[in-house]
């Protein structure tokens, strides 16, 4: 027998061979499927996902339209001369604020004076005339009733007292035109406000034939505001109010006007609504309204242009949720919210625009719902997630939060980006 022979089991060791080889067998694939199975007991022992939320608490909420406008000075005067002469001094700096009355340029008065001593001659030469023919008028009313004058000659002497006082009436009327246009050769500011550059200089021939316009003063404190409006949109809404679905505004918001400038920043002062234009630009669809907004500094300039908000209804039940939460869609808007089982919703909203970097929703949430603000890219729809109050980019974390709250804010943004 060859050590090959030796060494094979006998056919009566055969059944135990068996056993030992299902044995082996058995305890292989039952190690095979534990280590299959780790993963999803790892997967069914980890904890939900947290995602950052905010609760929603319905109230009033104000809609506030952005529109188009551009800036005008509340005062417009074109300072001319009206005095016909050489102008000789510019008697402002261009630029500056000026007073009502405020002397801005001088024309020579030399002619002017001139002018006015000849009148005050002529005057004075009428004033004689006019004593004489009174009493010569005088003289003869008793010579007359005597019969040593004829009637014709007392009548003569009558007209002549009368065409003496009319002279030294016309005579008055040229001495108080020609102090009047003495009195233009100081051509002073007609109102006050911010006059601009000088349109002339010194030596120049003005008032020849025509007023001569010399600068332009522009008052802009206050300073208006005029911008537009789609004439439908303002029908929507006064349609909305009529029937109840939006409050009108009312108390000290009512009227109020904000004014944002081309960098994006406020003007700290608020303003108000002076008037709405009665008939619609056939052109565009629009209507003009305008709004009075103080200016002390000055900052504000005519001819600039802004964006104007302004607050024309409320919303009695509607909430402002960041823009994160919502997801615009052609085929509509919707949010996703933490249900009461602790699990993922999707939700359809109405929104009624935006305010702040805010969607103002008006249907579709109820009170004390959670909406999902950040943290989309761990989530699925029906899967379960911890909700932890969401903060705003650049919030202070709240001492005792854990870490993963505390990176709500930079996940919204990333999340923001993402989507």
């Amino acid at each position: 027998m060859s050590e090959l022979d030796e060494a094979r089991p006998s056919p009566a060791s055969w059944p135990a061979v068996r056993r030992l080889a299902a044995a082996a067998t058995l305890v292989l694939v039952v190690g095979c499927g534990a280590q299959r199975d780790e993963p999803s007991r790892q997967a069914a022992a980890a904890p939900p996902p947290e995602v950052g939320v905010v609760t929603v608490e319905l109230g009033p909420v104000g809609l506030v339209d952005e529109l188009p406008g551009r800036l005008e000075a509340s005062r417009v005067a074109q300072v001319r001369a009206r005095a016909t002469g050489i102008l000789q001094k510019r008697l402002f700096r261009e630029g500056s604020d000026v007073k009502a009355g405020q002397p801005l340029f001088l024309i020579d008065p030399a002619p002017l004076r001139a002018t006015l001593a000849s009148a005050q001659a002529s005057l004075a030469r009428a004033q004689a005339n006019l004593a004489q023919a009174t009493a010569q008028a005088e003289r003869y009313k008793p010579l007359v009733e005597a019969n040593a004058v004829s009637q014709q000659e007392f009548v003569n002497a009558q007209a002549a007292q009368k065409q003496a006082e009319a002279d030294v009436a016309a005579g008055r009327a040229s001495v108080q035109t020609a102090q009047i246009n003495l009195g233009y050769a100081s051509v002073n500011a007609p109102i006050a406000g911010r006059i601009g550059r000088a349109l002339v200089t010194e030596g120049a021939l003005v008032g020849q034939g025509e007023a001569t316009q010399l600068a332009v003063v522009q008052q802009i404190d206050p300073i208006y505001v005029n911008f537009t409006q789609p004439a439908a949109e303002a029908l929507r809404l006064r349609a909305a109010i009529e029937k109840g679905r939006l409050a009108p505004v009312s108390g000290r918001d009512a009227g109020e006007v904000r004014v944002v400038l081309e960098d994006g920043s406020v003007h700290p002062q608020a303003g108000r609504l002076l008037f709405s234009d009665l008939t619609v630009d056939p052109t565009s669809g629009q209507i003009t309204l305008r709004a009075e907004l103080p200016n002390p500094q000055g900052a504000l300039l005519p001819g600039l242009y802004v964006r104007v908000r302004l607050e024309q209804a409320q919303a009695q039940q509607a909430v402002l949720l960041p823009q994160p939460a919502v997801a615009r869609a052609s085929q509509g808007d919707s949010v996703r919210i933490v249900g009461a089982d602790g699990r993922v919703e999707t939700r359809s909203v109405r929104v009624g625009g935006s305010q702040a970097g805010r969607w103002v929703v008006l249907e579709g949430l109820k009170g004390g719902e959670q909406v999902i603000v950040d943290g989309f890219q761990k989530i699925r729809a029906g899967a379960p997630v911890k909700p932890v109050p969401w903060r705003p980019p650049g919030a202070a974390p709240v001492a005792g939060a854990p870490a993963s709250a505390a990176s709500a804010a930079p996940a919204a943004a990333a999340s923001a980006a993402g989507r």
